[in-house]
């Protein structure tokens, strides 16, 4: 009696048991990783709705109190993100005080700098203008979102696919005719990651498309009319000190090491007004 009490003491997890253990830990295992992206996914998400979307809504504020867009003259307004700095280039045959949509061709003109609340972000193509985006909605009351931090409003701070911090930056500008991004007033968006840029687009536009819709990528080449548009030109394998690659070559590898900062990418996102 006392061996066979000795020899059930010591029988061990049969394969049943041990399969059913390594089921449970794989489960919990790809929960912790979906977990991971479902909580990037909402960051996203807040990011626009709390961030993107209030600026646009403060920009919108500003039309409805001043009658002019930011920057722009309220006695003699261009319809232009900072208009009242507007010089017209030579040979457009219009002179700084003359309001530039009176027939003229604009497709050749200088666009005005961009308005920021600091240097702006070192990927964005505009030329600098104002600094002094806060001014300008704070002398109309206007309440901004709350940002990264009290002074910092016009910023948003994340962390990418590799955990390292990244920094979205909000400026705006008016775009000529002809401007692949869209022309136009916009807001500039640097500091996204290309899955940032892609998840906005398809949030705001219904579509990851980097040449068609309200919000596309700076910097994009002019497309065929009619025709399908193209990726963005960037992907979460390349780091931040790749070149961003070229329209329609989003699914090209760049070298990216998990531990590396990924490569950020601008966005120009069309106001209403």
């Amino acid at each position: 009696m006392n061996q066979l009490i000795n020899k059930k003491s010591q029988t061990g997890f049969t394969l049943v048991e041990m399969s059913v253990v390594l089921v449970v830990i794989g489960l919990i295992l790809g929960a912790v990783s979906i977990g991971k992206d479902v909580q990037r996914n909402a960051e996203y998400t807040k990011l626009k709705q709390k961030f993107i979307d209030q600026w646009a809504a403060a920009y919108n504020e500003h039309y409805a109190r001043a009658g002019v867009v930011l920057g722009d003259s309220q006695t003699a307004p261009r319809f232009m993100v900072n208009g009242a700095a507007f010089a017209a280039s030579a040979g457009t045959d219009d002179a700084p005080e003359v309001n530039p949509i009176s027939g003229h061709d604009m497709s050749g003109i200088t666009s005005p700098g961009l308005i920021c609340q600091a240097a702006k972000e070192p990927h964005m193509a505009g030329t600098a203008g104002q600094v002094n985006l806060h001014a300008h909605m704070d002398r109309l009351g206007i309440r901004m979102p709350p940002g990264r931090a009290e002074g910092s409003e016009d910023r948003y701070l994340y962390l990418d696919s590799n955990g390292n911090p990244q920094e979205v930056q909000v400026c705006f500008q008016w775009n000529k005719p002809t401007t692949p991004s869209g022309s136009g007033n916009v807001m500039v968006i640097g500091g996204l990651t290309p899955e940032l840029a892609r998840e906005l687009d398809q949030m705001i536009d219904g579509k990851p498309d980097a040449q068609e819709g309200v919000f596309r990528q700076e910097g994009i080449a002019n497309g065929t009319a009619g025709a399908p548009g193209v990726e963005w030109g960037a992907n979460n394998t390349q780091n931040y000190a790749a070149t961003a690659l070229p329209a329609g070559g989003g699914t090209t590898a760049g070298g990216n090491l998990d531990e590396d900062q990924i490569i950020t990418v601008v966005a120009n996102y069309k106001m209403n007004q």
